[in-house]
C-alpha cells in the first residue's frame, strides 16, 4: 500500500469509527485505482461492503463517510461519491507526485515490504529426476517458482529455495545400468541397454567422459561395486549440469535435498515418520499391507504406505520429506508440481492434517502443460539434437529473458503456447522487448549528452499532465502489487504491471517533451518521475528474473 492509500485507508477507519463506532479491517477498505481517470485517481467500495453490517443505504453511508474525510485528508482535491456508493478521491497533484522521493530514497530496494513479517517458508520447486537435462516443461515450473521466491523475499519473507532430488528409486538403478551399457560399448564390448533405460545423448556423453577418465578398470569389476559407482557418478554429474542450467536461466537454489537422506541408517527418518503414525491409529494393516486411513481426512481412497513385499509406496518417504521440512523450522510450505499430481494434492494434505499440522500448512500450484510453438506449429524436438528442447537450448534460441517472461506472464493454471518466433522478435510486438525497449529509453533520457542534471526538488506541482498522473498512481501501487503478487504466488502480475507501466510511458515519451531548455523548472520535475519510473521499472523486472538493459 502506498502512502497516499494508506493514509485514506487510516482516514476511513478514523471517520467510521467516530460515525458508526465500528472498527473496519483493511481488507473492507481496499483502495482501488479507478479503470476511468474521470472517475478519480483512486476510489473505494467499503460503503457498499458495509450495508449489511450497519444496516444502512450504501448511498447514505458513502456520503456520511466522505463528510467526514474533508478535514482528515488534506491530500484530497475532491472526494465524489458515484452510482449505488462508490467513494472516488481525486488527489493534489503535489501529493501524487510525492512517491518521487520515496522511490530515489529507496532505490533497489523500492517495491519491498514487510507483508511477509519475517515469517519462515520452504518453497519446493523443479525436482526433476537427476536423469538428464531439464526441458522446457522443467522451464516454466522453474521461472515461476523462481519468482515466487523472489517476490517472497522482497515482501519480508524467510524464504529457504529447495530442489528435492528423487534419487533413491529405480530411475536411478536405470540410469546406472544405461551409463555402463555407454561405458561398454566405448571399449567395443557388449552390455544390455535396458528398454526403459536412458538413450539420450547426455548419457552418452557422461559414460564416455567416465570411460576417458577410469580407463577400463570398470569393465570387469564387481557387477554392484560397478553399479553403485556409475548410479553416483551419474547422479552427481547430472545434478552439476542441472545446477548449472539454473543458474544461467537465473535461478538460485539455497538447499538440495536428497530422497537417500531418508532411507539412510536403516530407514530411519520414514520409520520415525511410519511409528508416528502407528501411534496415533492412522494406519492399519490388510493383505500384509500397511495402510493410511487417508479417507478419514479428505481423501477418496485409503493408501498402502508399504507394500506387502516390504517395499515403500512412493508417497511414504514423501510424507517423511514434508515432516523433516516442519521440522527443520518451516510452519509454511509451498510445492510446484506437474498437473497430472492433482490427486496427490489431496494425499499429501491429508497425511500432514491427520499428523497433526494445521490447515494450509501445505501449499501446491500445480504446472500446466506447454507448447513450443512456432508458426502456429508445435515443435516437439530440438533441431540439433532430435531431442525435447532444453532450458539451455532454449535460453541460446530466445535468451534468458524472452523465456522467463514469456513463461511467467501466463497463469500456470492454464496450458500455455510458448510462441518461439514472437520471443525472438525485437519489436513492441514482444512484451518483454517493449518493457525493456520502455526502461533503455527511460535510461537514454536521464543520460543523453545535453540534458541537464537531476535536481531533487521538494515538490513535483508541474507533473500534470494525463501520462505523468497515470504513472505516478502506478508506480505509487508497486509495494502493495508486489506484497500481493507474492501472497497469492502470481508472479504475472508482475509482467502485467511492467506493460501498464511501459504503455504508459511510451504514450508519455511520444507525447510530451521530457527536456524543454525554455522551461528548466518542468524539466527537472520531469526528469526526477523518469527515474523514479526507470527505479520501479528495474526492480519490477529484476522480480521475475529479467535484465533492464541500457542500451538495445
Amino acid at each position: 500500500m502506498n502512502d497516499i492509500s494508506a493514509k485514506i485507508v487510516g482516514a476511513l477507519k478514523e471517520v467510521l469509527k467516530e460515525t458508526y463506532e465500528f472498527e473496519a479491517e483493511d481488507g473492507i477498505l481496499s483502495i482501488e485505482i479507478p479503470k476511468d481517470p474521470k472517475m478519480g485517481d483512486y476510489s473505494s467500495t467499503c460503503a457498499m461492503r458495509l450495508a449489511k453490517t450497519l444496516h444502512q443505504n450504501p448511498k447514505v453511508i458513502a456520503e456520511t463517510i466522505a463528510d467526514g474525510l474533508k478535514d482528515r485528508l488534506p491530500e484530497a482535491e475532491s472526494i465524489e461519491i458515484a452510482g449505488p456508493g462508490f467513494i472516488n478521491f481525486r488527489m493534489k497533484k503535489a501529493a501524487l507526485a510525492s512517491v518521487i522521493n520515496t522511490i530515489l530514497d529507496a532505490g533497489e530496494n523500492y517495491g519491498h515490504n514487510d507483508s511477509g513479517n519475517g515469517k519462515k517458508i520452504l518453497v519446493e520447486w523443479v525436482s526433476a529426476n537427476p536423469t538428464g537435462d531439464l526441458h522446457c516443461g522443467h522451464a516454466r515450473n522453474a521461472a515461476w517458482g523462481d519468482s515466487i521466491c523472489r517476490l517472497l523475499e522482497a515482501s519480508g519473507w524467510d524464504v529457504l529455495r529447495e530442489y528435492y532430488v528423487n534419487d533413491a528409486g529405480n530411475q536411478i538403478v536405470m540410469l546406472g545400468e544405461s551409463l555402463i551399457s555407454r561405458y561398454f560399448e566405448y571399449f567395443g564390448k557388449e552390455y544390455p541397454l535396458p528398454e526403459d533405460g536412458y538413450h539420450a545423448q547426455d548419457v552418452k556423453d557422461i559414460a564416455c567422459d567416465i570411460a576417458r577418465q577410469d580407463g577400463d578398470r570398470w569393465l570387469d569389476a564387481d557387477p554392484k561395486e560397478r553399479l553403485e559407482y556409475f548410479k553416483n557418478e551419474g547422479k552427481a554429474r547430472e545434478l552439476k549440469k542441472i545446477d548449472a542450467d539454473l543458474k544461467l536461466y537465473g535461478v538460485r537454489i539455497d538447499s538440495w535435498m536428497h530422497e537417500t537422506l531418508f532411507y539412510a541408517n536403516n530407514r530411519e527418518r520414514i520409520n520415525a515418520c511410519l511409528q508416528r503414525m502407528k501411534d496415533m491409529d492412522l494406519t492399519y494393516e490388510k493383505d500384509g499391507a500397511l495402510w493410511f486411513k487417508s479417507t478419514e481426512y479428505g481423501d477418496d481412497k485409503d493408501r498402502v504406505l508399504v507394500k506387502s513385499d516390504g517395499t515403500l509406496s512412493y508417497m511414504t518417504p514423501d510424507i517423511a520429506n514434508h515432516v523433516y521440512k516442519v521440522e527443520r523450522g518451516y510452519p509454511l510450505l509451498v510445492d510446484l508440481w506437474g498437473a497430472d499430481h492433482h490427486s496427490y494434492v489431496t494425499r499429501m494434505k491429508a497425511a500432514l492434517k491427520a499428523l497433526g499440522y494445521p490447515e494450509g500448512t501445505l501449499q501446491v500450484d500445480l504446472i500446466q502443460m506447454v507448447r513450443m510453438v512456432e508458426d502456429g506449429v508445435e515443435v516437439k524436438m530440438s533441431k540439433r539434437t532430435g531431442n525435447a528442447i532444453t532450458i539451455r537450448e532454449l535460453c541460446e534460441d530466445v535468451g534468458v529473458d524472452a523465456a522467463r517472461w514469456f513463461f511467467v506472464s501466463k497463469d500456470v493454471a492454464t496450458h500455455m503456447d510458448f510462441d518461439m518466433k514472437l520471443a525472438r522478435t525485437r519489436s513492441n510486438d514482444n512484451p518483454v522487448y517493449y518493457a525493456q525497449y520502455a526502461y533503455t529509453r527511460m535510461y537514454n533520457i536521464l543520460h543523453k549528452e545535453g540534458t541537464p542534471e537531476f535536481t531533487r526538488e521538494d515538490s513535483y506541482d508541474l507533473l500534470t499532465e494525463a501520462h505523468e498522473t497515470e504513472m505516478l498512481k502506478l508506480i505509487a501501487e508497486f509495494p502493495k502489487t508486489v506484497a500481493e503478487s507474492a501472497k497469492n504466488r502470481t508472479p504475472n502480475r508482475i509482467c502485467n504491471f511492467c506493460q501498464q507501466l511501459s504503455r504508459e510511458f511510451h504514450s508519455y515519451y511520444n507525447s510530451c517533451r521530457v527536456s524543454d531548455p525554455e522551461n528548466p523548472e518542468l524539466t527537472n520535475q520531469r526528469l526526477g518521475l523518469v527515474s523514479a519510473v526507470m527505479v520501479t521499472m528495474k526492480n519490477a523486472l529484476d522480480l521475475i528474473g529479467v535484465s533492464a538493459p541500457e542500451k538495445m
